[in-house]
């Protein structure tokens, strides 16, 4: 297979237009995003995406977790004028990562100092995959063998479930008693989510970026997801679209390696921006939401499926919860839901089940969220992340931005 700089820039992104990124509603709702400007003011700036353009709010919120904090952040959003900074189609274009011009505007990934974390093992369907990987050692050549052995005594339909309830602990002491409770099981039937942290701030990317595997890793996929926004005093205040690449053979072999697993350079995508609630749009909005993914390889493959949120085992406000139960997140959090996704198509030989090749395109979308879309890489080959905290608060110190604190 070619690898990507072979291909043609123009044969390796559809045309975009903005629709190609905003929900189905347009700029109805209060749409918060970053991005990277051009020339001597060059730099990340919050900015909110509008029918008539791209502003930059950065004069009065210096990072996208100075307005969560506010009161009403979408009104105080939509309160900034701000300066126009290009128009959407302008910006749609340049932030793929193949035909990037220096000089102009690009989106970045709508969060920045806050805290990354991912919530696993939140619906049935993935609850039994992951069983399946740790079943299987990580070889996906026995994937289909252990999947029938452990759907013979689990079953399929675990969501009529509730973690943590009287029928959750009978069906855990029936399964020890088979041989065949696991650590997976008990963060998904258990009282206790699995709550890990997926990336280190600043590390996520955004539309149009290149998302990252290990080249060492052979079977992978892709997990579609709703992303929160929680400020400092936990409260949720929007969402977004997430990609949070797993590699199933890492996982699978030892759930001590999912830091080897989850966390890799340009491993998560976050974008293409927060949807604030408002009037248009709320939590609710997000526990009915259903996010739809497309796979497009160079060899002609195609994988699509959904992560419907009315699936979900744990309530959102939940996993929040549990998350701020023992700790505290002074800039706030970005917080992963889980998927409902986990792919078993055969992409190669019989058997061998999904995994990604270089140049896949990921696309992830939802009616009220929009699309996200990324193009695989290998992590090794992806653009290193060198913008770290004390370059961040550098470059905004060097703007004049921070009369008003971080």
């Amino acid at each position: 297979m070619s690898s990507i700089s072979d291909v043609p820039a123009s044969a390796r992104h559809p045309a975009l237009a903005p629709s190609s990124f905003l929900p189905d509603d347009g700029c109805a709702g209060t749409l918060i995003g970053r991005v990277w400007l051009p020339g001597d003011e060059a730099g990340p700036a919050v900015v909110a995406i509008r029918p008539d353009g791209v502003f930059d709010l950065s004069a009065r919120f210096p990072t996208v977790s100075t307005l969560f904090d506010a009161a009403a952040p979408a009104l105080r959003a939509r309160e900034v004028a701000g300066r126009r900074v290009c128009g959407l189609e302008e910006l749609l274009s340049n932030s793929v990562s193949t035909v990037r011009n220096a000089g102009q505007a690009l989106l970045l990934a709508p969060c920045d100092l806050q805290v990354i974390k991912a919530a696993g093992v939140t619906f049935a369907s993935s609850l039994v995959e992951r069983v399946i990987e740790e079943q299987a050692g990580g070889d996906p050549s026995r994937a289909d063998e252990v999947r029938a052995q452990v759907r013979a005594t689990v079953g399929d339909n675990l969501s009529e479930i509730r973690p943590g309830s009287d029928k959750a602990m009978d069906l855990k002491r029936m399964l020890q008693a088979r041989g065949l409770w696991s650590q997976y099981l008990e963060v998904g039937i258990g009282p206790d989510a699995e709550v890990f942290t997926k990336a280190p701030v600043l590390a996520a990317v955004g539309f149009g970026e290149e998302i990252g595997i290990r080249s060492d890793s052979a079977w992978n996929n892709p997990e579609p997801e709703v992303v929160l926004a929680v400020n400092s005093r936990g409260e949720v205040v929007g969402a977004a679209l997430g990609n949070d690449v797993n590699l199933r053979d890492i996982e699978g072999r030892s759930a001590l390696l999912l830091g080897k697993a989850k966390d890799n350079n340009a491993s998560c995508a976050i974008g293409p921006f927060v949807r604030l609630f408002d009037e248009s749009f709320s939590l609710d909005d997000v526990r009915r939401e259903t996010v739809h993914l497309s796979v497009r390889g160079q060899d002609g493959f195609e994988l699509n499926g959904i992560n419907s949120m009315a699936q979900i085992s744990r309530d959102p406000l939940d996993l929040v919860a549990q998350t701020v139960a023992a700790h505290q997140y002074p800039d706030g959090f970005m917080l992963f839901l889980g998927t409902l996704f986990a792919p078993v198509q055969d992409r190669s030989e019989p058997g061998s089940g999904f995994t990604h090749k270089v140049g896949d395109l990921v696309r992830i979308r939802s009616a009220l969220l929009g699309e996200l879309q990324n193009r695989v890489v290998h992590s090794e080959d992806a653009p290193p992340w060198r913008f770290g905290l004390r370059a961040f608060i550098g470059n905004l110190a060097r703007r004049g931005l921070l009369t008003h604190g971080l």
